[in-house]
């Protein structure tokens, strides 16, 4: 029959079949799409698989559906224009070419991610039989034995539009103004797909290259060969040329703009985690108190009230405000990571490619090797061009967000503690207490706390000797007199506690040795870390551990104090060494002596007995004609009778 038909009605018949064709499989296109994103889709979120991503499975499916759903009413609508259904047909292909690259180059971009997804569910039983249970639930009739026989629809719709349409012209229309218009549908619709090839190359390399590598000093050192040393050796010798202006810097006007915005969101978030990390740091200081680790041993009042309060703050409270934290403030900063590292890749790229410019153009031609690393800059560029408008416009949206939520994190917090703070307040005595009668009682106890303080500081003075400069053995002496005749007495300083070296230049000194301050701070500014002398070696002791040495006067005629020079000179105690001359001056009765604390049993013919109260000189003592050494801790120095006379300043 059809052999039968007049040529002309063949060719307009073809056309017919080619039209519906179109709209049929449009049609059922629509249908399985629908299928995927309602029903399966649908279903699969209601399981709340945890394991299962379906936005890595699905994409932007939902999107799909939405244009192609509006494309099919407007190729159904194009049946009833009988005469000019072609011209209609190529028209709405014109008008959603644009939407149609924007879905679908994003769809089939993260096809390959899906399909991976899909493989890796595939070898998980639990994941596999429920996806296969909701498949035989939504869609028995397709009999898909998983994901990948709808993920897959997307793909090969948007490549079969050019044919379709190429379909239709295989027969020339009796119009001519509708051929010349599928003839530019078919073009859009080719160059549609072009660009969605393109851009799925691009994001390839993305793919590539904007992942942050975390390596160890031994993988570094693995990955490098001659090839990579003469590559990155290349790429330093090019940039320090760019910087010194031997060569010219190939310039990108409209990259560079758009880069110094991305580095000022950048800069931006950068601050933010620093300041975020310092707060959060000075709040778990002023939590560190933590006397719910203390086992008080008072009864039930507002002392035990406020040590459940402080447990609730640094156990509950401040653990949950972190943990909300790095979720809504720190983590999302995260998304910078790809991004600047593609940033990264691209300058290397470019110092490539201008190299390999520069070698074609002398030589005329380059390598395979080469021109695939010219392709891969230029991909790199134009999706950065592409892409860092929005993502810049969306970084610093986010950035706002983050801030507000930053806001929100802190009033939740001072409505917590200050909730908490309440209910434990209703709970004491003045808790319904009118503010002056508080007031009134907070004056009372603090006037009382201070004449209890008061009392307890005469109670301690009186019974309790004052803080004394630890004795000296002879040894010890000699090297303060060193030390002094080399840096002054006023840079003297005592070992309160022994101290052991743990980092380089560190030094490792006893209880009670003295010591030269020669710099109250390290190389790298840390005032807690001071440079001392010892007599010897040089090098670092916690500032924490030294305290200012005042020397005692010695009865010792080698210890005396030097000549008066000027009646409104300030006086202070120095040492000379023995072989130094000295101006003779009379010596004088020291004001403070050095007397046994406590009764002390000799161990050791190198030790001596002594009662509590017998004078002694320093560790190594002299008791009635016996010398030995005593443990420093037994010995206090309590004042003596000054002498009749005159005596120096001190």
């Amino acid at each position: 029959i059809y052999e039968e038909v007049m040529p002309c009605d063949r060719m307009e018949l073809s056309q017919r079949l080619a039209v519906e064709e179109l709209i049929t499989t449009e049609a059922s296109y629509v249908h399985n799409i629908q299928f995927c994103v309602l029903d399966i889709w649908a279903n699969l979120q209601k399981k709340q698989l945890p394991d299962l991503d379906l936005e890595g499975l699905f994409s932007n499916t939902d999107d799909i559906l939405h244009v192609s759903r509006r494309f099919l009413r407007g190729l159904e609508a194009t049946a009833t224009q009988e005469q000019e259904q072609l011209l209609s047909i190529s028209t709405l292909f014109q008008e959603f070419k644009e939407e149609m690259e924007t879905v679908y180059k994003i769809y089939c971009a993260s096809y390959e991610h899906a399909l991976l997804l899909v493989e890796s569910y595939r070898k998980d039983p639990r994941l596999q039989e429920e996806i296969l249970e909701t498949l035989n639930a939504t869609v028995p009739h397709t009999g898909a034995s998983d994901l990948s026989f709808f993920l897959v629809m997307p793909v090969q719709r948007v490549t079969k539009y050019p044919l379709l349409l190429g379909k239709i012209l295989e027969n020339p229309p009796p119009s001519t103004s509708a051929y010349p218009a599928l003839q530019a549908a078919v073009r859009a619709m080719t160059q549609v797909n072009a660009n969605i090839n393109e851009y799925k190359r691009r994001k390839e390399v993305a793919t590539k290259y904007n992942k942050a590598e975390h390596l160890t000093l031994r993988d570094r050192f693995a990955r490098l060969n001659t090839h990579s040393i003469a590559k990155k050796t290349t790429r330093l010798s090019r940039l320090f040329m760019h910087e010194a202006g031997i060569v010219a810097k190939t310039e990108d006007r409209e990259y560079d703009d758009l880069e110094e915005k991305f580095q000022c969101v950048v800069s931006s978030v950068a601050v933010l985690k620093e300041n975020v990390a310092s707060y959060l740091c000075h709040l778990e200081a002023f939590l560190s108190a933590t006397p719910h680790k203390r086992e008080l041993q008072i009864e039930e009042g507002p002392a035990q009230q406020y040590r459940r309060f402080a447990e609730y703050l640094h156990c509950t409270v401040f653990p949950e405000f972190k943990r909300r934290l790095d979720r809504l403030v720190c983590q999302p900063t995260d998304m910078l990571v790809g991004p600047q590292q593609l940033v990264k890749k691209r300058l290397d790229k470019l110092l490539d490619y201008e190299e390999i410019q520069e070698r074609k153009s002398e030589m005329g031609s380059v390598t395979y090797d080469e021109e695939a690393a010219m392709n891969t800059y230029l991909a790199i560029n134009a999706l950065l061009v592409a892409e860092l408008p929005r993502f810049n416009q969306v970084a610093l949206q986010l950035l706002g967000q983050i801030l507000c939520s930053l806001s929100a994190l802190q009033r939740d917090l001072a409505a917590q503690v200050l909730h908490q703070a309440e209910k434990e307040l209703e709970q004491m005595p003045h808790g319904r207490m009118p503010l002056p009668s508080f007031r009134k009682m907070v004056e009372d106890t603090l006037e009382q706390s201070g004449t209890q303080l008061r009392t307890f500081c005469q109670a301690f003075e009186t019974v309790t000797p004052s803080p004394v400069t630890q004795p000296l053995n002879p040894a010890e002496e000699r090297k303060v007199v060193s030390l002094v005749s080399k840096h002054g007495p006023d840079k003297l300083y005592q070992v309160t506690s022994n101290v052991s070296g743990s980092k380089d230049l560190d030094l490792t000194l006893q209880r009670g040795q003295i010591v030269a301050l020669l710099q109250s701070v390290d190389t790298k500014g840390n005032t807690s870390r001071w440079l001392v002398d010892a007599g010897g070696p040089r090098g670092f002791v916690p500032a924490g551990k030294l305290q200012p040495y005042c020397p005692v006067q010695s009865q010792q005629p080698g210890m005396q104090m030097p000549a008066l020079q000027s009646s409104t000179e300030r006086r202070r105690h120095s040492y000379a060494s023995p072989e130094a001359p000295r101006p003779q001056v009379a010596t004088f009765a020291p004001t403070f002596q050095v007397v046994a604390g406590f009764s002390f049993a000799a161990r050791s013919p190198q030790e001596v007995s002594l009662q509590a109260g017998q004078p002694v000189e320093w560790s190594l003592v002299d008791v009635n004609g016996q010398r030995g050494y005593v443990p420093s801790s037994y010995l206090l120095t309590v004042p003596v009778q000054e002498p009749t006379g005159w005596s120096l300043p001190v």
